[in-house]
């Protein structure tokens, strides 16, 4: 009720604007015009598409304005419109940027048979107080989130569609890890203040470097180089006593040819979770070279995280009684007090290092290499209460004419990393074909060791000398070809064909002291296709169809017995329609994933807190996906999305009651039926914008039997937004002020967990065993804020 009482008020504040004027024109590529090209307002949600004919029209009120031509190519004109105005732009003669044009390779055009969503640097900066990227994409369509510590910041994680199988990219080159294949964004504390823009792909989508993707794919771009010097400052303060303070700087464009900038951002968090705190250091530097037809860009960023373990959730009375409990971390004294070990942590440092090199040939040629290099290295620590001291290399030993196998020990267990390689590309664009030729090669070194540095009664001679050492060898490439070719004005077709092969060895000891013997190969062949028909200037039907393989991680792996996992596919079908006018702009999306071999969360977590996962056999994803951005007036803007989708494994067979059982189709872990979400924006006054931010989740299973012991309820939580800026003010361009209430009716919501079952030996059943259920769950904070100024100078 107050939901809908809160909607209704801000729907009440609407009104006419002022006079508005006509801006139209063309869009053409030299003498050919470009249908489906992006016409919008910088900053705003205003734009358009250009129709059969390259024309375009924007009814806008009077005023100053940015706007932004795009497609593949991009130019952003400056102007006053005082009455109604004629502007034709050609893209032909716009000197390529370089983030673009590598982002060619893993990104989509708005005309392309590929559900997308893009966020631009505008709406990052709008919500940009600390929270991790996946919080700030939560409103996405079919996007769920979640956070370790409760509130945003630390660990955080997102699911689409269902699925966890992301593969993302930082100017088109690989960022999941090689052997987890995730993407773990508390490495890269505050990346969001140097993104230019970012497109999340549901389904396979592009996907051409990495990892498959077998739910999303996510295409990051970092800062372009800026003509003009630039610095900022900008510093948050929140609840849980979170707090962010980032400090920028650029040099602008120096002798026509050379850019530098660079940013140093703190991020502090205690967590909602007891001891869940966070502190999240990192840094982004780049130089750019640019000529007629050169452009060079060198650029470092990374960060060093420190948090505090908030992974082992909490049961079902805890979650009742004492919702931030803890239990990381806990031991009994000798005195027979519970305490908690102070440093139980997780500690990594991660630097990138990427050189990216853009050349144009001719008018219709040019070339793109990057080489990169990743290094990590850091390590967990835990506090093991009464521990087996043959389990961590250590000899029992005599005391008082008793022999002693066990203490309380401290461990850490560390990972030491490099991944480096290559993406290239050559590129053909003339007239109505875009071509793109290309592959890459990529190569992984990772070495799990573990070491005792503490011990209360054993003789521990040298604490740093490892007990277990177990290394992983990665090496990825693929070649690829892709098109897209615009026939009769009305049709685009898409053709994309990629060969991805993998070598993944490991060798040595895992921490229980048993071998991890890995050597596998994978050689998958993943064509993807599709047709975009443009029935007139407003509305777009497309189709596609793609195939995708994904190889298991280092956790599957681990987690198999005496089975070995096996590579996933996927046959993705996509049917869509895109409808654009000036009041509201739609895309509807049916689609259909089969998966052969899926690997599915079964519900269960190992010691470090990931998922385990096992093969399904058949199962599928079937969903209609909605979203629009729909002006109600000139001041308040809709942008729901809505998912209703059925995700299924087929004939399900797992172990229960000590004996393996048929459960027919059933619910795939961890994904639910209803994903919803809505912002709802309003500009009462000039440079202020108030915005409601409403989620939805459904029922969630955190097993793939739909036991009744492991399901996380629906929630629905709305935050309250608040930005205003003030215009040269106090020796600056301007300064931004940023407020943020989270779940501002106060929800006590859960958004993930985890499942266990164990066998009891009990005679009353056929088996002799009886199967005993549990669950854990991590709980999300309730109201609180984060309040932000930046200045920018």
């Amino acid at each position: 009720m107050k939901t809908l009482l809160l909607f209704t008020s801000f729907l009440m504040l609407s009104f006419i604007g002022s006079a508005q004027v006509v801006l139209s024109g063309k869009v053409s590529n030299g003498e050919t015009p470009i249908v489906g090209a992006s016409v919008s307002v910088k900053g705003t949600q205003e734009g358009t598409l250009t129709d059969l004919e390259g024309n375009y029209a924007l009814s806008l009120k009077k005023g100053t304005y940015t706007i932004v031509f795009s497609h593949g190519n991009k130019k952003e004109i400056d102007l006053m419109l005082t009455e109604d105005r004629i502007l034709n732009i050609d893209l032909g003669d716009v000197q390529e940027n370089l983030d673009a044009v590598f982002i060619n390779a893993v990104r989509v055009a708005a005309n392309d048979p590929i559900a997308h969503s893009n966020m631009d640097e505008e709406e990052i900066a709008a919500r940009n107080l600390g929270q991790d990227i996946p919080i700030l994409m939560q409103y996405m369509p079919s996007v769920v989130t979640t956070s370790d510590a409760g509130a945003g910041v630390g660990y955080t994680a997102m699911r689409v569609r269902g699925s966890n199988a992301m593969n993302v990219t930082i100017n088109g080159i690989p960022y999941n890890d090689s052997e987890s294949q995730g993407s773990f964004w508390v490495n890269l504390g505050d990346i969001a203040s140097s993104v230019e823009s970012l497109q999340l792909q549901r389904g396979v989508g592009t996907s051409t470097n990495g990892a498959g993707a077998f739910g999303s794919s996510l295409n990051m771009e970092t800062q372009a180089y800026r003509k003009e010097a630039f610095a900022s400052v900008a510093n948050s303060f929140g609840s849980f006593n979170t707090r962010k303070h980032t400090v920028e700087i650029g040099s602008g464009l120096l002798n026509e040819h050379w850019a530098f900038s660079g940013r140093l951002s703190k991020i502090a968090s205690d967590g909602y979770i007891d001891r869940a705190s966070s502190d999240l250091k990192s840094y982004f530097l780049q130089g750019v070279y640019v000529d007629e037809n050169t452009v060079v860009k060198a650029l470092t960023f990374g960060g060093k995280e420190r948090t505090y373990q908030a992974w082992f959730g909490i049961d079902e009375n805890q979650l009742e009684t004492n919702r931030t409990f803890n239990p990381a971390g806990i031991y009994t004294d000798e005195d027979g007090n519970v305490k908690f070990y102070d440093n139980q942590t997780d500690n990594y440092q991660q630097d990138h290092f990427q050189l990216l090199w853009n050349q144009k040939y001719t008018d219709f040629w040019s070339s793109n290499i990057a080489l990169h290099y990743t290094m990590g290295e850091g390590y967990y620590e835990e506090y093991e209460e009464d521990a087996v001291l043959s389990d961590f290399g250590l000899e029992p030993f005599n005391a008082n004419g008793k022999e002693i196998t066990t203490s309380d020990l401290v461990d850490r267990s560390w990972l030491d990393n490099d991944f480096y390689g290559t993406v290239f590309s050559l590129n053909y664009k003339k007239d109505n074909i875009d071509a793109l030729f290309g592959g890459g090669w990529n190569k992984y070194v990772g070495d799990h060791f573990g070491e005792v540095i503490y011990t209360r009664f054993a003789k521990n001679e040298d604490p740093y000398k490892p007990y277990y050492f177990n290394t992983g060898y990665k090496t990825d490439y693929n070649f690829f070809g892709k098109i897209n070719w615009i026939f009769l004005k009305k049709f685009t077709v898409y053709g994309d064909l990629q060969l991805r092969g993998i070598h993944y060895k490991t060798e040595g000891p895992l921490a229980d002291g048993n071998e991890l013997l890995v050597n596998d190969r994978f050689l998958f062949f993943n064509p993807k296709a599709g047709i975009t028909y443009a029935a007139n200037s407003k509305t777009q039907f497309y189709f596609s169809f793609a195939r995708a393989h994904r190889e298991p991680n280092r956790t599957d792996y681990e987690n198999a017995g005496t089975k070995n996992p096996v590579a996933e596919e996927l046959n993705d079908f996509e049917l869509g329609w895109r409808f654009d006018t000036k009041k509201i702009k739609l895309n509807a999306n049916l689609y259909y994933m089969r998966y052969q071999n899926q690997l599915v969360m079964t519900g269960a977590i190992d010691d470090e807190g990931a998922p385990i996962r096992e093969n399904s056999g058949n199962s599928y994803r079937l969903g209609l996906e909605i979203n629009a951005a729909i002006s109600l007036s000139k001041k308040l803007l809709l942008r729901p999305s809505f998912t209703l989708s059925r995700n299924k494994n087929v004939d399900f067979v797992s172990a229960f009651d000590g004996t393996l059982k048929d459960f027919g189709d059933t619910e795939i872990s961890f994904s639910p039926s209803i994903i919803a979400s809505n912002i709802l924006s309003y500009e009462p006054i000039e440079n202020l914008q108030l915005g409601l931010l409403s989620k939805f989740v459904g029922k969630q299973n955190m097993s793939n039997i739909e036991t009744e012991a492991a399901v996380l309820d629906s929630y629905f939580v709305n935050n309250f937004s608040i930005n205003y800026t003030l215009k040269k003010a106090l020796w600056s361009k301007e300064i931004v002020f940023t407020g943020l209430v989270n779940n501002i009716f106060d929800i006590k919501y859960v958004s993930n967990g985890y499942y266990f079952s164990y066998d009891i030996e009990d005679p009353s059943y056929p088996s002799g065993f009886q199967t005993v259920e549990g669950a854990g769950y991590y709980p999300q904070a309730g109201i609180n804020f984060l309040v932000g100024v930046t200045l920018k100078f």
